[in-house]
């Protein structure tokens, strides 16, 4: 992979967990050599696992080694966000930044780093398999070529879209953030009701995820909207349209959107109470 500002420059991460690994894993499968590749984790187990899964430099804590890296990306717990960048600022000054970090504002991040040059990302869980969604927002500082250079990166763990405004973020963590989550959840709820209705589990595992992949995959290949795609397998009498009565009869989509609401609300605080 070509770095758009600096070929010589190298690549650090700030915490080395599953979404760290991820990009790290789809960035070394796209060209990266490995030894452009450094990762500080304070956790031993950690770092002998990136060490012999990626071959990548790791190290407990910041230092001088990383004023070669001109893109850090932060893959940080919110509440550790603070003391990490504090200790870190130093041995990086002219990097680019990039946060994979849930909830803390860009505005924090800039102000604890002592630079402009920060994009905000919203990753979620399938970027493990390839298939992620992440949301992105820029400050004002960040140029095209930064833009491009994140692009890269962001794109060896599936799809991306930019927002132009920050707090559109919180809405991306509610809906594709922590979307996965609820996939999983309906996959349970699916597989109990198989259960019940006399299916051994395997079975009623193998249909609900099936199921899911299928139906997304056509919603996604489809031209028509998904309400329209729902309504051509809803005739009126039938089995479908006894299942989907019966979830409009419960509110179930106004209960989901308070769900969302609910997770939106919860990154909100999130950047309030980590952020200072």
């Amino acid at each position: 992979m070509s770095h758009p500002s600096n070929p010589s420059q190298t690549l650090a991460f700030i915490g080395g967990g599953n979404m760290a690994s991820a990009i790290i894993g789809g960035l070394i499968k796209q060209g990266t050599p490995f030894h452009d590749i450094c990762v500080v984790e304070p956790f031993e187990e950690a770092r002998q696992r990136l060490q012999s899964q990626f071959a990548v430099r790791v190290l407990p804590t910041a230092d001088a080694s990383l004023a070669s890296a001109g893109l850090v990306i932060w893959a940080v717990k919110p509440q550790t966000f603070k003391e990490a960048a504090l200790h870190t600022r130093a041995f990086c000054p002219n990097a680019l930044h990039l946060s994979v970090a849930a909830g803390i504002r860009s505005d924090s991040i800039a102000n604890w780093l002592g630079t402009d040059r920060v994009v905000r990302a919203m990753p979620n869980t399938p970027a493990l398999v390839g298939l992620g969604q992440t949301g992105l927002f820029a400050r004002a500082s960040v140029t095209a070529m930064d833009k491009a250079w994140v692009e890269q990166v962001v794109t060896t763990t599936g799809a991306l879209l930019w927002v132009q405004e920050e707090p559109l973020l919180d809405a991306v963590t509610a809906l594709s953030g922590s979307g996965p989550a609820y996939v999983f959840y309906f996959i349970e709820a699916m597989v109990e009701a198989g259960v019940k209705m006399g299916l051994t589990p395997e079975q009623a595992t193998q249909l609900a995820i099936g199921t899911f992949e299928g139906a997304s995959q056509l919603a996604k290949a489809a031209n028509e909207s998904p309400s329209v795609l729902r309504e051509r397998v809803t005739s009126k009498g039938g089995t479908t349209y006894a299942a989907i009565t019966s979830m409009q009869n419960a509110h179930l989509a106004e209960l989901f959107q308070s769900a969302l609401q609910a997770a939106q609300h919860r990154a909100q605080a999130l950047g309030d109470e980590f952020g200072a």
